[in-house]
């Protein structure tokens, strides 16, 4: 399968079938389909800001007319506050260093060595955007406010008891109900705070550097699942894009970074474990199930991540560690099924306490829309213009695939696995349970919108670079995006 750049494969006179075709004619018709397919690569990021600018109109007068969005600054969950922190000067340094050396050193650094940079690089861009807020506000606050999960740390004393009446304390009228994150949410994502502050790493900076250092691994995790499904040139042209992530506005500091990262992993397991990458295979896909596990028990959404999973082994093509990673995958519900909290019902009840509040007011028919419009900010222009070519190659991907794993390219089988989060991303976005914040709770999935930006030509990927970046400092220099 041939992406839209490709370089032309005969160069030397021909098919065979009619007459030679000369050198310079095919040169210049690769050319002009690289010229077409750069031209189509704007329209769409063109559309994404057309997109966005209309969210922003629109959401402004239905906010203004009835305040039924419930977000101050719409689409995204924000107000307008111009300011500049002590993360400043550390944003604009490394959004800049990113920029410039970033793809050159993606290509050069040993794999090991490119994976640890990544790593630094991300976490350090995470917190300098959060810094930018402040330290107080920024860091080490954020994660105390009324609607957040350290606020219930001392009703986790007795951990089985809590967890059995967890239910009772979700819908809003009952006594005692839980802030809003908690309810929101199964209680994994608590449970991890209580158990910080039960080593002794409790409060608010502690709980946030969690966030940041976990979170910042999902990066890891999304490089090496490129490398084992398509190809490590591939995860070597994403990475800079990984690092320099526009969702950095809300991964620092938010529990949902940590939620990505754990869900990251989850597939980077399976993905070993299925191409046999890894020296114990079997471990590999009883560590993504036991992740998988912990992922739907942080988070009611993310079981959409099966679509991703799904993805995985139809490039893989291989059922060969399902059994291990269902096995795996059981431990985790078995373990809070048996400590007395049910999820189903829990579930049902969160539904009813979302309708409760912003989620019953918030319109359906201007979020399912608007909603994009946040992920397009939280994903970069970019992103969007590697889900065009996305788009563009699965067809023929899925051709391919048909034909055998080796018939297909890694740039086909990286569209597929990019076109896997986005179904998962739209699915959350249709089921009405995703009204508004969207630009922080879908971060698991965005996460894997980025590697489409692999798929981008080489001449222009620091001008996408500076596209993704500079929008995210706007952001966060003068909106206040806090709970």
């Amino acid at each position: 399968m041939k992406t839209e750049d490709a370089t032309p494969t005969n160069t030397a006179g021909g098919t065979g079938h009619g007459p030679p075709t000369p050198p310079d004619r095919d040169h210049d018709h690769d050319r002009a389909r690289a010229r077409r397919a750069g031209r189509a690569d704007l329209v769409a990021a063109a559309a994404g800001v057309l997109l966005v600018t209309a969210a922003v109109v629109v959401g402004h007068v239905i906010q203004n007319r009835d305040g039924s969005l419930r977000a101050q600054w719409p689409p995204l969950l924000a107000s307008w506050d111009p300011h500049l922190g002590p993360g400043t000067p550390a944003a604009l340094i490394m959004a800049v260093l990113v920029v410039a050396h970033g793809p050159a050193l993606a290509a050069r650094l040993p794999w090991r060595g490119l994976l640890a940079a990544a790593w630094a690089g991300s976490m350090a861009w995470v917190l300098s955007m959060a810094l930018i807020d402040g330290w107080h506000r920024g860091v080490a606050k954020r994660l105390t406010t009324k609607h957040e999960y350290l606020r219930v740390i001392d009703r986790f004393e007795d951990i089985p008891a809590t967890l059995r009446d967890f239910t009772n304390h979700i819908v809003i009228g009952e006594p005692g109900n839980w802030p809003a994150h908690v309810a929101g949410h199964p209680p994994g994502a608590t449970l991890t705070f209580v158990w910080l502050d039960r080593v002794g790493l409790g409060g608010g900076a502690w709980a946030a550097v969690f966030c940041v250092v976990v979170g910042s691994s999902g990066v890891l995790a999304a490089l090496i699942t490129v490398r084992v499904l398509a190809e490590e040139r591939l995860a070597r042209r994403a990475a800079p894009f990984l690092v320099l992530a526009p969702a950095a506005v809300w991964a620092g500091v938010s529990a949902d970074g940590y939620f990505t990262a754990v869900a990251a992993w989850s597939v980077a397991l399976l993905a070993l474990a299925a191409t046999r990458r890894v020296r114990f295979p079997a471990g590999a896909a009883v560590g993504g199930g036991l992740l998988f596990g912990w992922t739907c028990y942080l988070s009611y959404g993310l079981g959409l991540m099966a679509a991703v999973l799904l993805a995985v082994l139809v490039l893989a093509r291989t059922a060969r560690p399902v059994p291990l990673f269902l096995l795996g995958a059981l431990v985790v519900p078995v373990a809070f099924t048996l400590a007395g909290f049910n999820w189903w019902t829990a579930y049902h009840l969160l539904v009813e306490r979302y309708y409760q509040g912003a989620g019953g007011v918030r319109p359906y028919g201007y979020w399912v829309w608007a909603n994009l419009a946040c992920a397009t900010l939280a994903a970069g222009l970019a992103a969007v213009a590697g889900l065009r070519r996305s788009a563009v190659a699965a067809p023929g991907a899925v051709r391919a695939l048909r034909g055998g794993s080796a018939a297909a390219s890694p740039e086909a089988r990286l569209a597929l696995l990019v076109l896997a989060a986005l179904a998962a991303l739209l699915a959350a976005d249709l089921s009405g349970m995703s009204k508004a914040e969207t630009e922080r709770i879908w971060q698991p999935f965005l996460l894997w919108l980025l590697p489409a930006t692999a798929l981008l030509p080489r001449r222009s990927v620091r001008w996408w670079l500076a596209a993704s970046a500079i929008p995210a400092l706007l952001i966060n220099h003068l909106l206040w995006t806090g709970w």
